[in-house]
């Protein structure tokens, strides 16, 4: 149904990885259940990455052994690499999601490689995902701005989407990592992965650092897409862009899109009561 908007709630993955204060399994998994009941059809449960790089999420197994799955819910995993993956199909997790970037700086700090060695890294994922039935989502980083490259060129990031997609990815996330991409860039964006898919195949994920998400969410919709990562509370940012704290909300998203007259199926008051908890989990590292 093209009036019917599809938000991808991202706080417990992309929302808790940057928090300094280690957030206790056990109020990891109550977080979830509770965002479980909003209404989403996808959450971003966490992370099967080194422990070292990241170590919020060095709980992930434990994580989704602990959480109660509800039924018509997605619980998704980033896996950035095979080992990644293994371990995400031995925690049963119900989609895995690869990254790169439209930047090599920030990539190789990300990911400590190339582009095009993290493109053909993904290829026995791909392939083990095909084995074991899990649909695959792409992220691209960077897509508007670059915290060390600054500005990205639209084409760039339009190839980049299109190799995820001729690799088997269902979607790829567009990412606006430091939040600077303004609507008239965005635009420039989606103009060039047009050229290769249909806006049902993308996704947009804007970061709020300078108010700028929602502007940019407005323009995505204009051109046919249906789907936004958001996270309640505004929870989150990325460690390796310096200052870009602030994933846009949940609740600004949901309020935005069916002011416009779309639908969403979410729980408002809900999602009010998980950004809340989302921000004494920011403010104290505690659930209660």
């Amino acid at each position: 149904m093209d009036n019917l908007i599809n938000i991808f709630e991202m706080s417990p993955r992309d929302g808790l990885q940057n928090e300094k204060n280690f957030i206790s399994t056990n109020d990891k998994i109550k977080f979830i259940n509770k965002l479980s009941f909003c209404g989403f059809k996808k959450i971003e449960t966490s992370s099967f990455v080194s422990p070292k790089w990241v170590p919020q999420l060095s709980d992930a197994r434990d994580v989704f052994r602990g959480i109660s799955r509800m039924k018509g819910v997605k619980y998704t995993a980033l896996t950035p690499n095979e080992k990644g993956f293994d371990n995400a199909v031995i925690a049963k997790v119900d989609e895995v999601a690869i990254f790169t970037a439209a930047s090599e700086t920030f990539n190789k700090k990300n990911t400590n490689c190339d582009i095009q060695t993290s493109l053909r890294r993904f290829k026995p994922i791909m392939n083990k995902a095909k084995k074991n039935k899990l649909p695959v989502r792409g992220y691209i980083s960077c897509v508007s701005h670059c915290p060390y490259e600054n500005y990205v060129d639209p084409k760039k990031v339009a190839l980049i989407a299109n190799e995820l997609i001729k690799m088997g990815c269902y979607e790829v996330s567009l990412g606006d990592t430091t939040g600077k991409g303004n609507a008239e860039q965005t635009f420039k964006v989606i103009k060039e992965c047009l050229q290769f898919t249909s806006p049902k195949n993308l996704a947009g994920h804007f970061h709020d650092t300078y108010q700028n998400a929602l502007d940019n969410i407005k323009v995505c919709l204009e051109n046919g897409m249906r789907t936004f990562d958001s996270s309640v509370g505004g929870l989150g940012g990325c460690p390796y862009s310096p200052g870009a704290k602030g994933n846009v909300a949940t609740e600004k998203v949901n309020k935005l899109v069916l002011s416009m007259g779309y639908k969403t199926n979410l729980d408002s008051s809900k999602i009010n009561e998980c950004g809340d908890i989302a921000k004494k989990l920011k403010t104290t590292g505690s659930y209660s």
